[in-house]
């Protein structure tokens, strides 16, 4: 790669990153159906057509934070080490992202993290499109897995348990319980609801 070409990825990755974050701040404030993509355009200071190369949706404007773990359960059982059985796997990665505080888990309590939280989770569009995003991850999981019904099966229901754990994690924090405290609970969940996989 050129030095042209890295820069040239780096700045369009900044752009985008300022377009979703002027997008959420938006969305944050005034609610997801009462923000039009014209608003996101002028507040990012770019034309409508920029902001659709980039986002070819408005639910992609918020979804678009999720892009970091499109495809990581899959990655996780393709970079096991050997011996290490696929679901073990995935346990041990989603015990980490809990003993991180990673959003993704649910479990985490800053105050912009429960408020994308519940933009996601309660606007309409916003999960549906989240579950395409999930269909999407259970068949690049399924492949991981070796293909056939048994795999899809076992993709199905490992993205399933992530996907409660995860909202479980969310719902106790958004009643108000801090992230610390929860941990010792969602660790047990994730140990619960991984040891019922096969």
């Amino acid at each position: 790669m050129s030095e042209s070409t890295g820069l040239r990825a780096r700045k369009k990755e900044r752009t985008r990153d300022a377009i979703g974050d002027a997008a959420v701040a938006l969305f944050l404030e005034h609610g997801f159906d009462r923000v039009s993509v014209n608003d996101v355009a002028e507040a990012a200071e770019i034309s409508k057509p920029t902001l659709f190369r980039y986002f070819p949706t408005k639910e992609d404007l918020v979804l678009h934070r999720f892009a970091d773990h499109q495809g990581e359960a899959a990655r996780v059982v393709e970079g096991r080490a050997s011996g290490i059985a696929p679901v073990a796997a995935l346990h041990r990665h989603f015990r980490a992202g809990l003993d991180r505080y990673d959003p993704v888990t649910g479990l985490n309590d800053h105050p912009e993290v429960v408020a994308f939280h519940r933009l996601v989770f309660t606007t309409p569009s916003l999960a549906g499109r989240l579950t395409r995003y999930q269909l999407d991850d259970e068949e690049a999981l399924a492949h991981a897995l070796g293909e056939g019904v048994r795999a899809r099966l076992l993709a199905a229901q490992v993205l399933a348990v992530q996907r409660v754990l995860a909202r479980t994690n969310w719902q106790r924090i958004a009643d108000g319980r801090t992230a610390r405290a929860i941990h010792p609970e969602a660790v047990a969940d994730a140990d619960l609801a991984f040891g019922q996989l096969p």
